[in-house]
């Protein structure tokens, strides 16, 4: 063994730690399909045939207000061009899967009931979810928002959680030999959340329900709603959000930014307060760095302006929400939040011609650095780039923006390249 054999092992022995860190980091960003959005409806409103009835009411919208290309790329702000080679899709869209992650609320769009009130309406949330497994076009992503770990709430949102978890799991068909495992990504939403302590809370609160319903340990993910200021930053300037998704662990399944929760804790008057202002700006920049490092999804708050009302009014929240869509796209928060039927159209339009828009260039820069080349425009992209390309490419695809046909890399070969070093 030469001396320098002898150094790298002392090396390989003083990085082990950061080594394995580095592993479990590159295993969380390993790609998969991710929603492009949150649905959240009142527990007391959903049922098994919600998510078509929103498909069908957002159809009904787009016909009524906007039929054609040219009316809807004028309604929204949208190329007439991009619009129209979108369209198609969109509606193929709402009438198959208008609904790619529900979150069933059970704090603030549900309010404070009675606990009979409650624990009935929790009951009969997780009997439809049950319903809802299986049925063609369902959300891949289903969970509740329960209420949150402050002293005024926690009994409550921990028993509805039981109550609901209890209630799916009964409705759901299980072999006589396994465990009933939930069916694809199930999360829970913890609001407000303020300190590690809450989130620590929250985690033994599932460990304790997955293992009172018999189900396999790891099923449930937990989402942190950022609402607070303190969830961003501790009075003594520490990033707490880090600190957050740390405590979480690999049961995080992202970070949400609450629009207008945070806004108002910061001062912001009401009429100011938007997924634009600069204190939300700077919150979802500080989630971001947080989450990207955890693997997990940065995802965008809502806006309260929602397409109701006359042809002008419904235009003018459309433009809104579509300019807010694409706002947030660029600023790589590839998901948000999304409150009525009609934010449906944008929300599906906006990312389909923000992925159909990307593809020319990413297409063409990752031909060249496949073929090792520095043609095309002198852009000499690196392995971190090319991951990067890869991966707007299948998010393009996985949400429907593109299709294989149109997609002139090898698919396969994209998932490859999309998957972090290890």
């Amino acid at each position: 063994m030469t001396p320098l054999d002898d150094l790298l092992d002392r090396l390989d022995a003083r990085l082990a730690d950061t080594d394995a860190a580095l592993r479990v980091q590159h295993e969380r960003e390993a790609p998969g399909r991710r929603p492009v959005h949150t649905v959240y409806v009142p527990a007391d409103q959903f049922s098994p045939g919600l998510p078509a009835r929103w498909g069908t009411e957002a159809l009904a919208l787009l016909d009524e207000h906007a039929g054609d290309a040219d009316r809807l790329a004028a309604a929204t702000g949208l190329p007439e061009d991009a619009v129209r080679s979108a369209l198609p899709r969109l509606r193929v869209k709402l009438a198959t899967e208008p609904i790619e992650d529900l979150r069933i609320d059970f704090e603030d769009g549900y309010g404070y009931r009675s606990d009979a009130d409650e624990d009935a309406d929790a009951q009969k949330a997780g009997q439809a979810v049950a319903a809802l497994v299986g049925r063609e076009g369902a959300p891949f992503v289903l969970g509740l928002r329960v209420k949150s770990m402050e002293a005024r709430d926690r009994r409550r949102g921990v028993r509805t959680l039981d109550l609901f978890v209890g209630a799916l799991v009964s409705g759901l068909p299980d072999g006589p030999e396994l465990p009933p495992v939930l069916p694809g990504a199930f999360v829970v939403t913890l609001p407000k959340v303020s300190s590690v302590a809450q989130v620590e809370a929250v985690l033994s609160v599932v460990e304790a329900i997955e293992a009172a319903h018999h189900l396999t340990a790891g099923t449930i993910g937990v989402e942190l709603q950022i609402e607070l200021p303190s969830a961003i930053q501790s009075p003594d300037g520490v990033a707490t959000v880090a600190q957050l998704v740390t405590a979480a662990g690999p049961r995080c399944a992202g970070v949400h930014y609450g629009t207008y929760d945070y806004s108002a804790a910061l001062g912001v008057a009401a009429a100011y307060q938007s997924l634009e202002h600069p204190v939300a700006d700077h919150a979802k920049a500080v989630m971001l760095l947080a989450a990207v490092q955890a693997g997990v999804p940065a995802v965008d708050g809502s806006t309260n302006v929602v397409p109701v009302g006359t042809t002008d009014e419904v235009h003018a929240a459309w433009r809104l929400h579509a300019r807010l869509v694409r706002r947030a796209l660029e600023r790589a928060y590839y998901q948000g939040w999304d409150m009525h039927p009609g934010q449906l159209v944008t929300r599906y339009l906006a990312t389909y011609v923000f992925f159909r828009d990307a593809l020319p260039t990413a297409a063409a820069r990752l031909t060249t650095y496949l073929a090792r080349s520095s043609a095309g425009g002198g852009v000499v992209d690196e392995p971190a780039t090319a991951r990067a390309l890869s991966a707007v490419i299948l998010r393009g695809l996985d949400c429907g923006a593109l299709s294989e046909a149109e997609v002139p890399l090898d698919v396969p070969q994209l998932r490859r390249l999309s998957r972090p070093r290890h």
